[in-house]
Parts: C-alpha cells; structure tokens; sequence
C-alpha cells in the first residue's frame, strides 16, 4: 500500500505512520517501565485502570453509565475491534457489506 501511494502521491491511511516524535513523558515512562521489568502482557481486554478510566469519561462526557469490567474492552487496533465485533454479532453465512475504499485485509 505504501509504495502504491508513494507511486500516485496518495495518502497511506493502512498503517500508523506518524510524523512526529513521540512525548519525552511517554518515553520515560517506557523506559521506567522495562527497568521495573514490566515487560508481560496485560490482561486481553484492557487494563482495569484504563478501562475505569473510559468508563469515567463515557460518564462524564456522554453521560452513559457502563461498567469496566463488563461493558469496556480494550484492543490493540482497529482490526482486533472490528474482529472482535463481527464475531460478537454474526453467524457464519450472514452477508456483512464491506464499503470501499476499505483496508486490504477487511476485504474478501
């Protein structure tokens, strides 16, 4: 995808790629965290203080009650979230419609 539109001057939306450096904050906290030997995987569906932390705001904001432990989940991408979305709703030889332009693995 990116060499197609570095071919046609497009935009690559497929990917992450940012432009910029990322906050020292964020850095230090990386680096303080593979020094404290944090270095396993978190819980699948998300961390509990992130998820209480978007149930706080969904309430605050939206003014939507949810519970974190059963109504907020986490994902590592839009991918894993649409997935996990499908696999929630549909059975196997429901037609799902898939809008194009669309990001190449969503496609048939």
């Amino acid at each position: 995808m990116t060499r197609i539109c570095d071919d046609v001057g497009g935009y690559n939306l497929s990917q992450g790629f940012p432009d910029f450096e990322a906050p020292e904050e964020i850095k230090e906290a990386a680096i303080r965290a593979i020094l404290n030997g944090c270095n396993q995987y978190p819980v699948t569906f998300g961390e509990p203080k992130l998820r209480e932390a978007i149930a706080k705001k969904v309430a605050d904001y939206n003014k939507i009650k949810c519970e974190p432990e059963t109504d907020i989940t986490v994902t590592c991408g839009a991918t894993e979230a649409m997935i996990a979305t499908l696999k929630a709703i549909i059975n196997p030889g429901d037609e799902v419609i898939i809008f194009e332009p669309f990001y190449e693995n969503y496609g048939p």
